[in-house]
Protein backbone atom coordinates (compact mmCIF):
# COMPACT_ATOMS: atom_id res chain seq x y z
CA UNK A 1 0.00 0.00 0.00
CA UNK A 2 1.28 3.06 -0.98
CA UNK A 3 0.53 6.95 0.99
CA UNK A 4 -0.71 8.37 -2.21
CA UNK A 5 -3.53 5.48 -1.90
CA UNK A 6 -4.75 6.46 1.37
CA UNK A 7 -5.82 9.32 3.47
CA UNK A 8 -4.86 10.38 7.13
CA UNK A 9 -6.66 9.00 9.72
CA UNK A 10 -5.11 10.12 12.85
CA UNK A 11 -2.24 9.26 15.08
CA UNK A 12 -1.24 6.87 18.05
CA UNK A 13 -1.17 9.68 20.60
CA UNK A 14 -0.12 7.37 23.95
CA UNK A 15 -0.05 4.12 25.15
CA UNK A 16 -3.22 3.02 27.19
CA UNK A 17 -2.60 1.18 30.26
CA UNK A 18 -0.25 -1.82 30.36
CA UNK A 19 -1.03 -4.59 28.37
CA UNK A 20 -0.11 -3.27 24.67
CA UNK A 21 -3.18 -0.85 24.12
CA UNK A 22 -2.30 2.38 22.16
CA UNK A 23 -4.52 5.54 22.29
CA UNK A 24 -5.76 6.54 18.55
CA UNK A 25 -6.82 10.20 18.07
CA UNK A 26 -9.08 9.77 15.19
CA UNK A 27 -8.82 13.55 13.20
CA UNK A 28 -12.09 12.69 11.61
CA UNK A 29 -15.47 14.66 11.78
CA UNK A 30 -17.62 11.56 13.43
CA UNK A 31 -15.13 8.99 14.96
CA UNK A 32 -17.88 6.68 15.52
CA UNK A 33 -17.94 6.01 11.92
CA UNK A 34 -14.65 3.97 12.31
CA UNK A 35 -15.89 1.78 15.23
CA UNK A 36 -15.83 -1.40 13.12
CA UNK A 37 -12.42 -1.15 11.57
CA UNK A 38 -10.68 -4.66 11.40
CA UNK A 39 -7.62 -3.60 10.17
CA UNK A 40 -5.13 0.45 9.63
CA UNK A 41 -2.02 1.20 8.42
CA UNK A 42 0.64 2.73 10.58
CA UNK A 43 3.61 4.89 8.82
CA UNK A 44 6.59 2.93 10.06
CA UNK A 45 9.53 4.33 8.79
CA UNK A 46 8.16 5.50 5.57
CA UNK A 47 6.82 2.06 4.98
CA UNK A 48 2.86 1.79 5.62
CA UNK A 49 2.51 -1.31 7.31
CA UNK A 50 -0.66 -2.95 8.03
CA UNK A 51 -2.31 -3.66 11.66
CA UNK A 52 -5.13 -5.82 12.95
CA UNK A 53 -7.41 -4.84 15.19
CA UNK A 54 -8.21 -7.31 17.84
CA UNK A 55 -9.68 -4.55 19.95
CA UNK A 56 -11.06 -1.07 19.71
CA UNK A 57 -12.90 1.16 22.28
CA UNK A 58 -14.43 4.65 21.14
CA UNK A 59 -13.02 7.23 24.14
CA UNK A 60 -14.01 11.03 24.27
CA UNK A 61 -12.53 13.88 22.72
CA UNK A 62 -12.18 11.50 19.49
CA UNK A 63 -10.12 9.05 20.98
CA UNK A 64 -10.01 5.52 20.95
CA UNK A 65 -7.96 2.93 22.81
CA UNK A 66 -7.10 -0.27 20.42
CA UNK A 67 -5.41 -3.21 20.86
CA UNK A 68 -3.96 -4.54 17.98
CA UNK A 69 -3.02 -8.10 17.15
CA UNK A 70 0.81 -9.09 18.11
CA UNK A 71 1.41 -5.91 20.57
CA UNK A 72 0.92 -7.63 23.43
CA UNK A 73 3.34 -5.77 26.11
CA UNK A 74 4.10 -2.10 26.93
CA UNK A 75 7.15 -1.77 25.21
CA UNK A 76 6.36 -3.22 21.66
CA UNK A 77 3.41 -0.76 21.90
CA UNK A 78 5.77 2.26 22.78
CA UNK A 79 7.12 1.77 19.12
CA UNK A 80 3.94 2.48 17.91
CA UNK A 81 3.96 6.01 19.71
CA UNK A 82 4.06 8.95 17.34
CA UNK A 83 3.00 6.77 14.04
CA UNK A 84 0.10 8.20 11.71
CA UNK A 85 -2.74 6.21 10.91
CA UNK A 86 -3.96 5.83 7.38
CA UNK A 87 -6.90 3.91 6.11
CA UNK A 88 -6.82 3.23 1.92
CA UNK A 89 -9.00 6.02 -0.29
CA UNK A 90 -11.22 2.72 -1.54
CA UNK A 91 -12.67 2.26 1.88
CA UNK A 92 -14.37 5.88 1.72
CA UNK A 93 -17.92 6.55 0.89
CA UNK A 94 -18.76 8.52 -1.90
CA UNK A 95 -20.51 11.93 -1.48
CA UNK A 96 -22.84 13.63 -2.79
CA UNK A 97 -22.21 16.76 -4.84
CA UNK A 98 -22.32 19.29 -1.65
CA UNK A 99 -19.82 17.41 0.99
CA UNK A 100 -16.27 16.75 0.76
CA UNK A 101 -13.47 15.21 2.51
CA UNK A 102 -10.78 17.16 3.83
CA UNK A 103 -8.05 15.97 2.11
CA UNK A 104 -9.73 15.56 -1.25
CA UNK A 105 -10.41 19.33 -2.06
CA UNK A 106 -6.59 20.42 -1.91
CA UNK A 107 -5.90 22.46 -4.90
CA UNK A 108 -9.31 22.60 -5.99
CA UNK A 109 -10.36 26.49 -7.69
CA UNK A 110 -12.78 27.87 -5.84
CA UNK A 111 -15.95 30.04 -7.14
CA UNK A 112 -18.25 32.43 -4.79
CA UNK A 113 -21.60 33.12 -6.26
CA UNK A 114 -21.07 36.77 -5.91
CA UNK A 115 -17.29 37.01 -7.10
CA UNK A 116 -16.59 34.05 -9.19
CA UNK A 117 -12.90 32.70 -9.05
CA UNK A 118 -11.77 33.75 -5.52
CA UNK A 119 -8.26 31.31 -5.65
CA UNK A 120 -7.86 27.63 -4.32
CA UNK A 121 -8.32 25.60 -1.46
CA UNK A 122 -4.63 25.92 0.33
CA UNK A 123 -6.08 23.72 3.28
CA UNK A 124 -9.10 22.86 5.18
CA UNK A 125 -8.20 24.22 9.10
CA UNK A 126 -10.12 21.84 11.03
CA UNK A 127 -10.96 23.95 14.37
CA UNK A 128 -13.42 22.59 16.44
CA UNK A 129 -15.36 25.85 17.37
CA UNK A 130 -15.62 26.11 13.17
CA UNK A 131 -13.69 24.70 10.21
CA UNK A 132 -12.39 27.05 7.91
CA UNK A 133 -11.42 26.69 4.12
CA UNK A 134 -8.07 28.37 3.55
CA UNK A 135 -8.22 29.93 0.23
CA UNK A 136 -4.67 31.41 -1.70
CA UNK A 137 -6.06 34.06 -4.04
CA UNK A 138 -2.62 35.23 -5.59
CA UNK A 139 -0.31 35.61 -2.62
CA UNK A 140 -3.65 36.50 0.14
CA UNK A 141 -5.07 34.48 2.48
CA UNK A 142 -9.03 34.05 2.40
CA UNK A 143 -10.28 32.30 5.64
CA UNK A 144 -13.88 31.56 4.97
CA UNK A 145 -16.31 29.36 7.89
CA UNK A 146 -17.23 26.11 6.80
CA UNK A 147 -21.06 25.96 7.98
CA UNK A 148 -24.69 24.62 6.40
CA UNK A 149 -25.15 26.22 2.92
CA UNK A 150 -21.76 27.51 2.10
CA UNK A 151 -21.36 24.98 0.02
CA UNK A 152 -22.96 24.97 -3.55
CA UNK A 153 -21.53 22.10 -5.57
CA UNK A 154 -18.38 19.88 -5.37
CA UNK A 155 -17.03 19.11 -8.87
CA UNK A 156 -14.73 16.33 -8.36
CA UNK A 157 -13.58 15.71 -12.34
CA UNK A 158 -12.99 19.40 -13.03
CA UNK A 159 -11.41 20.32 -9.64
CA UNK A 160 -13.44 22.89 -8.67
CA UNK A 161 -15.45 24.03 -5.67
CA UNK A 162 -18.80 26.40 -5.64
CA UNK A 163 -19.41 28.09 -2.41
CA UNK A 164 -21.91 31.12 -1.46
CA UNK A 165 -19.63 32.91 1.00
CA UNK A 166 -21.29 35.47 3.63
CA UNK A 167 -22.10 38.97 2.55
CA UNK A 168 -19.36 40.93 2.68
CA UNK A 169 -16.81 38.50 3.96
CA UNK A 170 -14.42 37.80 0.58
CA UNK A 171 -15.00 42.32 -0.15
CA UNK A 172 -13.10 42.13 3.36
CA UNK A 173 -9.47 40.01 1.63
CA UNK A 174 -10.10 41.31 -1.93
CA UNK A 175 -9.67 45.24 -1.06
CA UNK A 176 -7.23 45.11 1.30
Amino acid sequence: MQIQDCYYLGLIAKLHGFKGEVSLFLDVTNPADYQGLDALYLDINGQLTPFFIEGFKLKNKGFAAIKFEGVETEEAAKRLVKKKAYLPLEVLPELDQTSFYDHEIIGFSVFDAAHGAIGVVAEVIDMTANPLLQIDFNGTEILVPIFDGLIQKVERKKKELYIKAPEGLIDLYLTT
